[in-house]
């Protein structure tokens, strides 16, 4: 694979940065969506693509013997903030081809991409520490 990269997004601050409609392209070209959300807020909404690994940004120093260097990985979160430091992450453990999903799935969802949405899942509460699930069953 040639560098599935080259002609998408834009760099700043040493992180590669693509839209939501260029991530798309680009997992339909080869590359893997690594979202790194919380399980909670992925139970709920994923992003559409066949190649997607979900690996929470709090738990990707344990687990990053699990992903392959030499493979290409946009990194999503919810609006692209802790993505962008996955990204400096994965690049300083030797990871070549990372480039970050600008505005994350709040940029994906509004552009109207695939969702994959169980609303089973739904949480709702006033408040974070008040969330439980929407649904009943």
């Amino acid at each position: 694979m040639s560098d599935l990269f080259k002609n998408f997004g834009f760099t700043s601050g040493g992180i590669k940065n693509v839209s939501p409609h260029e991530a798309l392209q680009l997992c339909m070209n080869g590359a893997v969506l690594l979202d790194v959300r919380h399980e909670e807020l992925v139970a709920f909404k994923h992003f559409g693509v066949e190649n997607y690994i979900l690996l929470p940004s709090f738990d990707i120093d344990k687990h990053l013997d699990e992903l392959i260097p030499d493979l290409y990985y946009v990194v999503a979160d919810s609006v692209g903030i802790h993505s962008k430091e996955v990204c400096k992450l994965l690049l300083e453990k030797g990871f070549r081809h990372v480039a970050n999903l600008a505005g994350g799935m709040v940029e994906w969802e509004r552009d109207g991409l695939p969702v994959d949405v169980d609303v089973k899942e739904r949480l709702s509460g006033s408040c974070t520490c008040q969330l439980k699930k929407r649904e009943k069953g």
